[in-house]
This record gives structure tokens, C-alpha cells and sequence, in this order.
């Protein structure tokens, strides 16, 4: 079980790359990598960008459905972008597009939030 995680801030926003696999297995070390950085400052937004993610898991959703809420405890917003087909149909399954905008890309993303590159 191999995960990527890859970190940029662009002002107030947080991209958070992920390829691989999102399971039990790489689940929480996902979770306090992602909760330190957006603690230690000015983090009010984030996309996550999932276009090298191949597979999740329920304890991916749950990892990021907390992400959701703590971002929303702090007023900003979470975008997905890139989803390939099977982890977006486990994100319209679990009923999480009602809650969160996907987009194809990162830069669609950051024109949602209107952050400049």
C-alpha cells in the first residue's frame, strides 16, 4: 500500500496531492500530516486534488469528511478536483458532492476560490 502525499500553499489555500492508495493503511498518517499543516497557520481553504489517487476506501471518505468539517470550522472552503472514475462514483455514493464542488482540474479549483497563481 503506497501513498503520495504532496503539500502546497497558495495564500490562504492548502492543494493537497494524493496518488495511490487511500485506505486503512495510509488513512491516518494522511490525517495528521493534512491536520498539522493546516494548523500551523493561515490555512482557510482546501483542494483536494485526487487526479493520481487510484484507490480509496470508507477510511479515505472519513479522512476526508473531518477535513471538511474542520475547514468549515474555520469559515473556508474544500474543493475536490480530479477524480478518476471509480473514486468519484464511491464520492457520489457516499453522498459527499452535496457538500463539496469537484472539479476537473486544480486550476478550475483555485478560480473557484479566485487564487491567483
Amino acid at each position: 500500500m503506497k501513498l503520495d502525499l504532496e503539500m502546497e500553499r497558495l495564500r490562504d489555500t492548502l492543494i493537497v496531492r494524493l496518488g495511490g492508495e487511500l485506505d486503512h493503511h495510509t488513512a491516518d498518517g494522511v490525517r495528521v500530516r493534512m491536520d498539522e499543516e493546516i494548523g500551523r497557520g493561515n490555512c482557510r481553504n482546501l483542494i483536494l486534488s485526487l487526479g493520481e489517487l487510484q484507490f480509496m476506501d470508507s477510511s479515505g471518505l472519513g479522512v476526508i469528511l473531518g477535513r471538511y468539517k474542520l475547514i468549515k470550522q474555520k469559515g473556508g472552503k474544500m474543493i475536490l478536483s480530479g477524480a478518476n472514475p471509480s473514486v468519484y462514483r464511491l464520492f457520489e455514493m457516499s453522498g459527499l458532492f452535496k457538500i463539496m464542488s469537484i472539479y476537473d482540474n486544480e486550476e478550475l479549483a483555485l478560480t473557484d476560490l479566485e487564487v491567483a497563481l
